[in-house]
């Protein structure tokens, strides 16, 4: 396994350090970047120095290449990589993983070759916490590397609304989609990427969506911008996953982060489900960006699988 930081730099070095440490008392092989506790303004380390780790990263051989953190950056560094490399490693058998700003590597790594990457934990953030990681996400993480996770599913929530309450939007409906590239992450920074030569062009897919301290009206706003940009209308789903960090306040009147669900079925013809256990939360599923996957809801059990990727 390798550990580089392609973003923000790692403030909480202590919690790198548990990371590590967890991930060796674990069984596994870890090897650190040499400038992954690199630091350049709120980077780690300027854009050369982390387009250098990425390719060291794809370079290394490894089963499993995890980013130290999220953050921001990928974005700056996007034209710089080598993408048939991190391809070539993807081949290879290495697996990259991680979320957040990572969401712009995969998109781009997708775009650009259509090599699948994994929507996943990092190390400080998900390894490194102070008490025990999550054991769905260990688990998770486990069958990704013995080659064991083929799906993951969770149960829809109850919903209390006048929009969720119609036949079409019921959460007793059945659905399924087959044969569909599972595609996103971050919504701020999957926005950010419209209209460049990083923006995935998925049509017919399932897009799946998280973000962190943004409040319910942005992310209406990124949504829109994915609406307008006719990307919305491709898809044949779109899965909410945790939306957590931002704080309601009397000014919203009622208006919360059901209204932007209500809003966005009423807008889209595909289903949009929500509780997908992914996002900056402890419970985080490992999911195939790039990979072909069937979505089945039955009654309020929602299923992804895909098989072995």
């Amino acid at each position: 396994m390798y550990i580089y930081a392609p973003s923000s730099a790692v403030i909480d070095k202590a919690a790198f350090r548990r990371g590590v440490a967890r991930l060796r008392a674990l069984g596994h092989e870890v090897e650190v970047d040499p400038d992954a506790l690199a630091r350049h303004t709120r980077f780690a380390g300027d854009d050369a120095t982390r387009l250098a780790a990425l390719h060291r990263a794809a370079a290394s051989g490894a089963d499993l290449a995890l980013i130290a953190r999220g953050g921001y950056g990928l974005t700056r560094i996007l034209h710089g990589i080598r993408y048939a490399e991190v391809a070539q490693a993807v081949a290879r058998g290495t697996r990259f993983v991680g979320m957040s700003d990572f969401t712009a590597l995969q998109s781009a790594l997708l775009a650009q070759t259509g090599a699948v990457s994994w929507a996943g934990p990092a190390l400080t953030a998900d390894f490194g916490v102070a008490g025990e990681p999550d054991e769905i996400m260990l688990a998770c993480f486990d069958d990704l590397l013995q080659g064991q996770g083929e799906g993951a599913g969770w149960r829809l929530p109850r919903e209390r609304s006048a929009a969720a309450a119609t036949a079409a939007q019921a959460n007793d409906a059945e659905l399924l989609v087959e044969d569909a590239v599972l595609w996103g992450g971050n919504l701020a920074v999957l926005a950010s990427l419209v209209g460049t030569p990083y923006f995935p062009q998925v049509q017919g897919g399932i897009l799946f969506l998280e973000d962190v301290n943004e409040h319910p009206y942005r992310i209406e706003r990124l949504l829109t911008q994915l609406l307008y940009a006719g990307v919305l209308a491709r898809q044949k789903a779109v899965l909410l996953g945790q939306f957590t960090g931002y704080k309601l306040a009397p000014h919203d009147k009622g208006y919360r982060l059901q209204s932007v669900v209500d809003w966005l079925r009423s807008r889209i013809d595909a289903p949009v489900l929500t509780g997908l256990p992914f996002g900056h939360v402890p419970t985080k599923v490992l999911l195939p960006v790039g990979a072909k996957v069937t979505l089945s809801v039955q009654g309020r059990d929602a299923l992804l699988y895909w098989g072995h990727v």
